[in-house]
């Protein structure tokens, strides 16, 4: 009996131990089959992780896109609408508690008596009379009424023949009908200031000379192309007039013709303006450009490093790099950027006051405790570049860092000499028209369309800056006498 418990035990024992070793099987297998599976949510868990890391870097990247606008780049107000407010909304200028319109002190423009009664006197003004009551009275007030008399006239010219019988026509007479210099002063001024098209042109001046005057569209191209061709003499003058300057301000901008796209290019001083048509912004086409070629003074302009072969020194718009400053910060909350800006506008404020004196540089001394903050901040900057963050936006950071440290000297030209002005505000600025000629005509057809008005431009806004007549000066022209010389 013991031996067959024992028999019976052991068997028993077998089994348990057939049983285990199973088990055992089992779970090594299924630890591996686990095992398998955790390898493999791992490597899903990394996928996820580049993949996420991918699409956050690219929502940064089209974040950054979409914010950018007039006030962080140098894009213009009208591309402002894509960010969902209204085009031309942005000031940068701190809100005061001053109400808006002319302040207190503030020199009005309004024409008075005085000045009314000066311009009889010079025979500037046709000078009428109308009486209200009865003038035996002796006694009365002077009012004065201002207007325009704008009537169709019609000059019959007589030419008498000589001894010979031989009729002596002069040139501008040629035809049996030809418009006075009157009409072609006020198409060619309508042209360039109030971006009108020419059919446009036409129809207002007709309307005001009460439909007699039968303009049309193709005289008043005419007009305008006999107008540029006259003032190339005048151009030339002003060149001449840049040359002899020591800093020019230089921009440009975009225009269609015919459906391509092409630029205009300006350089701009106080009392002077001109305009060139270009094919594109590169160093070919600059050398075309009759002036710069021979330029040996200052160009400031916004980083067009196709500029740096001409001249002999290079201002940088600050304006424009206070914006790209102010995207950083917005992009990437580093303080640098926030403190560089600062730094410059600190550095406009005490120039002004020091202009203000009369000097025209920063002691040494204090050139060089600027120039060492302005690098200390760069060094900061780059610290803060290093640091976790958007890969786009660290990519953008970089290169700001690389620019400012690059061309320091060119933006901080104007701290050490103060004929550099701290932007080319004055350049952009005479581009405006340019840019509402654009949005209102479309561009131009031809490129002698694109070189004509870039002649008149140049004449009116020259003739403006300088407070001449408009209208006088440009009959002038009409009339081969050079406006500018």
């Amino acid at each position: 009996m013991g031996g067959n418990y024992e028999k019976s035990m052991y068997n028993q024992l077998m089994e348990i131990m057939t049983r285990l070793d199973s088990v055992e099987q089992d779970l090594h297998t299924e630890k591996i089959e686990h095992k398998n599976d955790v390898d493999r949510l791992n490597a899903r868990i990394v996928s996820l992780e580049h993949e996420n890391q991918l699409l956050k870097d690219d929502n940064a990247r089209l974040r950054s896109i979409i914010n950018n606008d007039s006030s962080n780049t140098s894009l213009p107000p009208s591309t402002d609408q894509k960010g969902g407010k209204p085009a031309n909304t942005y000031n940068s200028r701190q809100h005061t508690e001053r109400k808006a319109g002319g302040q207190k002190g503030h020199k009005g423009t309004t024409l008075t008596k005085a000045e009314v009664e000066e311009k009889i006197r010079s025979g500037k003004c046709r000078h009428e009379i109308r009486e209200i009551g009865d003038p035996s009275s002796r006694k009365y007030v002077t009012k004065y009424v201002v207007d325009l008399d704008a009537a169709s006239l019609v000059t019959e010219i007589r030419i008498y023949a000589d001894k010979n019988g031989k009729f002596n026509i002069p040139d501008e007479y040629q035809s049996d009908v030809v418009y006075g210099a009157n009409v072609k002063a006020l198409a060619t001024v309508l042209y360039s200031e109030g971006v009108m098209s020419n059919d446009r042109i036409a129809a207002f001046l007709n309307a005001a000379g009460n439909d007699e005057l039968g303009l049309s569209a193709g005289s008043v191209y005419g007009f305008c192309k006999k107008l540029a061709g006259n003032a190339e003499n005048s151009i030339q003058n002003l060149e001449e007039e840049l040359l002899n300057h020591e800093v020019v301000l230089t921009d440009a901008t975009t225009v269609t013709v015919n459906g391509e796209q092409n630029y205009i290019r300006n350089f701009s001083i106080e009392k002077a303006v001109v305009y060139r048509a270009m094919k594109s912004k590169s160093i070919d086409a600059l050398k075309k450009i009759d002036f710069l070629e021979k330029f040996s003074g200052i160009l400031v302009h916004d980083h067009e490093t196709a500029l740096y072969h001409f001249g002999t020194d290079h201002g940088e718009c600050n304006v424009h790099l206070i914006r790209y400053l102010r995207k950083n910060t917005e992009e990437t909350g580093h303080k640098w950027s926030v403190e560089m800006k600062a730094l410059l506008c600190e550095m406009n404020r005490e120039r002004k006051k020091r202009m203000d004196l009369g000097e025209n540089s920063f002691p040494e001394e204090i050139l060089c405790d600027y120039e060492k903050k302005y690098m200390d901040i760069i060094a900061s900057g780059r610290k803060e570049n290093k640091q976790p963050g958007h890969r786009y936006a660290k990519k953008d950071e970089k290169a700001l860092l690389n620019r400012l440290e690059k061309y320091m000297n060119n933006h901080l030209l104007f701290l050490h000499d103060f004929s550099v002005p701290f932007d080319d505000n004055m350049s952009e600025r005479d581009l405006r028209k340019v840019k509402n000629r654009q949005k209102m005509a479309g561009g131009f057809r031809k490129d002698s369309g694109h070189e004509m008005y870039c002649a008149i431009l140049t004449i009116i806004e020259t003739l403006k800056r300088r407070n001449m007549g408009l209208i006088e000066n440009v009959k002038k022209l009409f009339m081969g006498t050079p406006a500018i010389f």
